[in-house]
C-alpha cells in the first residue's frame, strides 16, 4: 500500500503492517489506520503516520529508552481489545512533543499506545490514577542523568 505522508512523502507500507487502531489517538478519533515509519536518521524516534490522512502523523517513541523504569498495566478488558494472546508481543509507544528548543521537548507518558505486533491492532491508554507526567521533559532529564553520571566516572589524560 502507498501511504501519503505530509512530512515524509510517498512510503510503500506493506498490509500486514498497517495498524488499526481500536482506540484512536485523543483528538484524532476520525483516524483509525496508522503504519509506524522508522527512519534511520530518527532513531530512536518512529512516525505513527495516518494513512488516511496524510498530514496526521505523531512522532513516536519507546518510553524505557528514556524512563527506564516505566511500567503500566493493562487490564483484561484492553487484552481483550487487543487480542492479546502473548504480552511479549505488545510494544508501548508514547507521543513526543516538539518544540524549538531540544530541552523543552515532551514525551506523554500518561497517554501510551500499545501495539499488538501478532495482529497489528492498536490503542491509546489514559493512565487514571498515575504519577506519569504527560509533558515529561525526557531530554533535561537525559542530560541532568548524564551530567551526574559523567561526573562519577574518572577520565584519564
Amino acid at each position: 500500500m502507498i501511504v501519503q505522508s505530509l512530512r515524509l512523502g510517498e512510503i510503500e507500507i506493506p498490509e500486514e503492517k498497517l495498524i488499526y487502531m481500536e482506540r484512536p489517538v485523543l483528538g484524532f478519533e476520525d483516524y483509525k489506520q496508522f503504519c509506524l515509519i522508522e527512519i534511520d536518521e530518527f532513531k530512536p524516534f518512529l512516525w505513527l503516520q495516518s494513512t488516511e490522512k496524510p498530514a496526521v502523523a505523531f512522532l513516536v517513541v519507546n518510553p524505557k529508552i528514556f524512563v527506564s523504569d516505566y511500567k503500566i498495566e493493562i487490564n483484561s478488558k484492553e487484552i481483550a481489545e487487543l487480542d492479546i494472546e502473548n504480552v511479549n508481543s505488545v510494544e508501548t509507544y508514547v507521543v513526543v512533543t516538539l518544540s524549538d528548543k531540544i530541552e523543552n521537548m515532551t514525551i506523554n507518558l500518561q497517554g501510551p499506545i500499545l501495539i499488538n505486533t501478532e495482529n497489528q491492532r492498536g490503542k491509546q491508554l489514559v493512565l487514571v490514577n498515575s504519577d506519569y507526567e504527560v509533558n515529561y521533559k525526557f531530554m533535561t532529564h537525559t542530560v541532568e542523568e548524564e551530567t551526574e553520571v559523567n561526573r562519577e566516572v574518572p577520565v584519564e589524560v
